[in-house]
């Protein structure tokens, strides 16, 4: 199996972390090359793209929008945001309708500004801050800009309602349900979080961990390599000079009309993927990853 490159996209159950599941995967197909895409916290579940082989060198060059569903329930703050941690208040539920959290919700649509929560993996002059939690140290995290693109509400069953969203790479769903909470006047907590897609792959492509482990890496499971690059750029095939010289590391020149600084996908004379490129100002493009380089 050391010849496998690719992506295998595995539906992460509740109760392990994202580490444990790359420790599976490598298991399974007996490599040591495996990434992951998007860590999962241990009680969320959902899409979590491996990385099989060479394909873990296209890791920083994905999208990184993820679509979450999640459920938050109102009337109590915690230590972390979510129902795992000790519950620091409990507040009354105001009469609320679909109208009400619409409106609520509205604030959260766009480029919006939010604080990480107290137990997170971000980390605070150096430190994670859940180290610091763990330590009895209270942080308050520095807010950052995050992108929502979408935020609907699919269901409202007092005191929980069920949200999907889109969003860009860094958002914290705790987080929503939390400043939602206050904006309602009542405080919020996440109770389940499902993730329904990461790096363009989605639930309809993923595997479960017994079929993963009933069936180590047929070939179905590893999904193309310009699946979910495919979905974001441009692409540009070479032909089989410039292909040469691409494994080279050289710039090559580039036709199509496309703005200075334009991620390209770079596919081989047969179709296969090359790697990615940017768009130079001298209208070329400058190799930026080259999965099978010359020598």
């Amino acid at each position: 199996m050391t010849g496998l490159r690719g992506f295998l996209v595995l539906d992460k159950p509740a109760g392990c972390t994202s580490h444990d599941c790359v420790a599976l995967v490598r298991r399974c197909l007996g490599l040591r090359r495996i990434g992951h895409g998007g860590t999962l916290d241990p009680d969320v579940t959902g899409v979590l793209p491996m990385a099989v082989g060479s394909a873990t060198r296209l890791l920083p060059h994905l999208n990184g929008d993820k679509a979450y569903e999640g459920t938050i329930v109102l009337g109590l703050c915690t230590s972390t945001d979510d129902l795992s941690g000790a519950v620091l208040q409990r507040r009354p539920v105001p009469a609320l309708n679909g109208a009400h959290l619409e409106q609520a919700l509205a604030r959260f649509r766009g480029a919006i500004r939010q604080r990480p929560p107290a137990v997170s993996a971000v980390r605070v002059q150096g430190e994670r801050l859940y180290a610091k939690a763990r330590r009895g140290e209270v942080v308050v995290a520095p807010e950052r800009q995050v992108m929502i693109h979408a935020l609907a509400l699919r269901s409202w069953e007092p005191p929980q309602l069920t949200i999907q969203v889109r969003c860009s790479a860094g958002t914290y769903i705790r987080s929503i349900a939390r400043d939602l909470g206050e904006v309602l006047g009542c405080g919020g907590a996440l109770a389940s979080l499902r993730r329904t897609e990461a790096l363009g792959f989605g639930l309809e492509q993923a595997v479960t961990i017994p079929r993963l482990q009933a069936h180590p890496a047929p070939a179905t499971l590893v999904q193309d390599p310009r699946q979910p690059l495919l979905r974001f750029y441009p692409q540009h095939q070479l032909s089989p000079t410039d292909h040469s010289r691409w494994r080279c590391g050289q710039a090559l020149p580039v036709s199509t009309a496309l703005p200075v600084g334009q991620v390209v996908v770079a596919l081989n004379p047969t179709g296969a993927l090359a790697g990615m490129a940017v768009v130079r100002s001298s209208g070329q493009l400058q190799p930026k990853l080259v999965l099978e380089p010359q020598g």
